[in-house]
């Protein structure tokens, strides 16, 4: 990846390694549906500011509205009320551990239906040392969890990084030649609205936030969770693919370590550095052996 890609590869692990934190925090006040619900209309308004200046040319065929429509409850609705609802059930560390499968559903997807996105060896062995990191990182909570029953939340959990793993191929697919700021705001509108539904159908009467907090928790994940992330995300997935662009999800249990650590005054043990280095080298497998082997071809 050039030096653009991975600066937004971090930034963007760093903004939704965060989420599951401040989804726990809001998800103590208000119902699952009523969150996202929230944060996707923060998030919506951020990104009109964002459209308003930037002026892209809007699709107006139907096909491509439709393919947006789509992506925005698989892509965004869906995952986001599932990990939520889940997130009432299972702490935020086991959820973005969960969260780290998406790689590996990502990588037999796009092999699946992509040309130019083929399973190969260094991919397989980056995946599975990446995920090896990410359960060595929360494999005691993931112990305690289990012990407590929290099958259902764990499930909700897995079914989001399915609908994500999906919905970046078929993004990646069907969007090439629309505007990654179009593919963040539109498919958005799409989700506010189902999440608004589900809310009135599942949570009537809605609980409005009062607590301070809480509305902190829902305006970082609207306009950076939401907002900014998805401007990252859809450069990102253009750039380098789905199978790259989605291993960011394996940096999200190491933000939420260091969270822990840096503000709840968790212990920095063996599972923080032995995780995190082999999150780092998963990612560095995935991202530079093909290259090398390139350059190698291209010698002879």
């Amino acid at each position: 990846m050039k030096v653009r890609d991975w600066l937004t590869f971090s930034l963007l692990g760093l903004v939704w390694g965060s989420s599951f934190l401040w989804i726990k925090v809001a998800v103590q006040e208000v119902g699952p549906a009523t969150l996202v619900g929230f944060r996707l209309l923060i998030g919506l308004l951020g990104l009109a500011v964002v459209v308003a200046v930037r002026r892209p040319a809007l699709p107006r065929d139907r096909r491509t509205l439709i393919v947006l429509g789509v992506l925005g409850i698989t892509n965004t609705a869906l995952p986001f009320i599932l990990i939520s609802w889940g997130e009432q059930f299972i702490d935020s560390a086991i959820a973005s551990i969960l969260n780290g499968t998406v790689p590996l559903f990502t990588i037999v997807i796009a092999h699946l239906a992509l040309h130019d996105d083929r399973i190969t060896t260094a991919r397989i062995l980056g995946l599975v040392t990446g995920f090896l990191g990410v359960v060595v990182l929360m494999s005691r909570d993931l112990g305690a969890e289990s012990r407590a029953g929290s099958v259902l939340g764990q499930a909700a959990v897995l079914a989001a990084a399915l609908s994500y793993a999906g919905s970046s191929v078929f993004a990646r697919r069907n969007l090439r030649l629309v505007d990654p700021v179009v593919q963040a705001f539109l498919p958005l509108i799409a989700a506010d609205s189902v999440a608004w539904i589900t809310a009135l159908a599942s949570e009537a009467p809605l609980q409005i936030p009062r607590l301070p907090i809480t509305w902190l928790a829902l305006a970082w994940l609207g306009l950076l969770g939401s907002c900014l992330a998805y401007l990252l995300y859809f450069h990102l997935l253009h750039a380098v693919g789905p199978t790259r662009a989605t291993m960011v999800t394996y940096v999200f249990p190491v933000v939420g370590v260091i969270l822990g650590v840096v503000f709840l005054g968790e212990l920095a043990d063996w599972h923080l550095v032995v995780g995190a280095l082999l999150v780092a080298l998963g990612i560095g497998i995935v991202n530079f052996k093909r290259r090398a082997g390139v350059a190698t071809a291209a010698a002879k």
